[in-house]
């Protein structure tokens, strides 16, 4: 750490403060920073150059002038962490939030991290069972996946993250997950919401809670990421937990980085957002997985709202190249008052394939789930035909589907806040609903599968 006191501030802008070059300095070092009053903030190297320092200040730049005093501590950010993590409140930057006293550390972590070494990468294979048919029948979730949830502004993005964190857990075991919970640019009604329903379900017990607010600083949304996930790795790699992190909202997150970016004065890329975006968002849903010879997992769950409800706006769209899936909310179905409104057809799960079937779920489990997507796929096309030609232009076969469209959102989709589905019950569930349709017409159903589960259907 450095003794020295530089006051060569040349210029302010938002939250970064532009010095003239100082001593040699790393991306990354923490800095404090003076005012003419005596107190002090806090910052971290953003770039660096032969003739420039820029440090981004984290409580904001009001009050800095040129007669500040800024020091560099020549150490990169770092969180506490220890298993006393596990049933805190902090805020973005790291501080306890819910009046309790600092954490004493184990270890104090790097928070830049980094991507697991694809040497040390374990294949996910592991089926976790989240209780929500919708996603365990059709996009499953693997122990160690990024798997986003697509929304948009006004859906209930946060009940059903909430509803996954309370009801998450591996099948035929008693393991259960601990919850790190990473929320960006949130107001204080939906910390409350997140927080009552935690406490609640006493959920709040196995569960870390970083929370960045939307009167906080932009810049400290850029860190809250980077410490959830430093607190998730130290858990699931030093003390074998199996760790769920859900982060809300990454649409805030990137708007931070366009914050930045515009006031760094980068040449922009698509709709404003910096052209390193992509390679942002991968350095954090890369640190999900599993790691060869260790027991515990991190399983990542972003939440983001699609501004416009606009799949293809960059942030879905970058995040849908790195992760492996998404689960897509529907306006439609909510307006139609389905909870959870989890629109099946474009939702996807990459790893889906390979954790399902007869060793991990049940040997149905692949074919009910083409079977009951086929089905809706057809019987949601044909609702646009009736629309124009009507019910009675349609043959045996056509009708079917289309009332099974039906079937399906009231009787699939629909499940209560509070309920929660073993795999077999939604396998089970869908065998009886597809009795609506002939066999004939079950062409994706081997006979097999039918004379073993077909009593569901009677």
């Amino acid at each position: 750490m450095t003794s020295k006191e530089y006051k060569t501030i040349t210029d302010i802008k938002g939250p970064l403060v532009f010095l003239e070059k100082t001593e040699p300095v790393a991306y990354g070092e923490i800095v404090t920073i003076r005012l003419s009053d005596g107190s002090m903030k806090n910052g971290q190297v953003l770039d660096t150059s032969d003739d420039a320092v820029i440090v981004q200040v984290f409580e904001g730049t009001e009050a800095i002038d040129r007669q500040a005093g800024v020091k560099f501590l020549g150490d990169v950010f770092k969180l506490s962490v220890s298993r006393d993590l596990v049933g805190r409140i902090l805020d973005g930057a790291g501080r306890p939030r819910d009046g309790g006293p600092d954490i004493v550390a184990e270890e104090k972590a790097d928070i830049i991290g980094a991507a697991i070494n694809p040497y040390s990468r374990q294949s996910p294979h592991d089926f976790i069972q989240t209780g929500v048919s919708a996603i365990d029948c059709c996009t499953t979730l693997v122990r160690g996946q990024k798997l986003p949830i697509f929304s948009a502004s006004g859906l209930p993005h946060n009940d059903i993250a909430l509803q996954i964190a309370r009801q998450a857990k591996l099948k035929d075991s008693d393991e259960e997950f601990i919850v790190v919970f990473c929320a960006m640019g949130i107001t204080a009604e939906e910390y409350n919401f997140f927080r009552t329903d935690l406490e609640r379900t006493g959920a709040l017990e196995n569960a870390v809670l970083f929370v960045n607010l939307a009167d906080d600083p932009a810049v400290e949304r850029l860190i809250t990421p980077r410490l959830a996930l430093t607190a998730a790795e130290y858990l699931a790699f030093e003390h074998d937990y199996h760790v769920l992190v859900i982060y809300t909202d990454m649409t805030n997150y990137c708007d931070s980085l366009r914050q930045i970016g515009a006031a760094r004065e980068e040449v922009p890329g698509r709709r404003g957002y910096p052209g390193y975006m992509y390679t942002d968002l991968a350095m954090l849903y890369e640190r999900a997985g599993i790691v060869k010879g260790k027991k515990g997992s991190i399983t990542q769950f972003p939440i983001l709202t699609m501004p416009g409800d606009d799949i293809t706006h960059p942030i879905p769209d970058l995040s849908g190249y790195i992760t492996e899936g998404q689960i897509v909310i529907s306006r439609e179905l909510h307006q139609a008052g389905i909870y959870p409104p989890i629109n099946v057809l474009p939702s996807l799960s990459r790893l889906m394939g390979g954790c399902i079937g007869e060793k991990t779920t049940r040997d149905d489990h692949k074919k009910v789930s083409d079977q009951m997507y086929a089905a809706y796929a057809e019987g949601r096309e044909l609702r646009g035909l009736v629309a124009i030609v009507g019910e009675d232009a349609l043959n045996e076969r056509d009708l079917q589907l289309l009332k099974f469209s039906d079937i399906f959102e009231d009787k699939f989709l629909r499940q209560d806040r509070d309920e929660d589905r073993t795999i077999d019950e939604t396998l089970d569930l869908c065998w009886s609903l597809m009795s609506s349709i002939d066999e004939k017409y079950l062409v994706r159903l081997d006979r097999e599968l039918i004379d073993k589960y077909g009593q569901h259907t009677e």
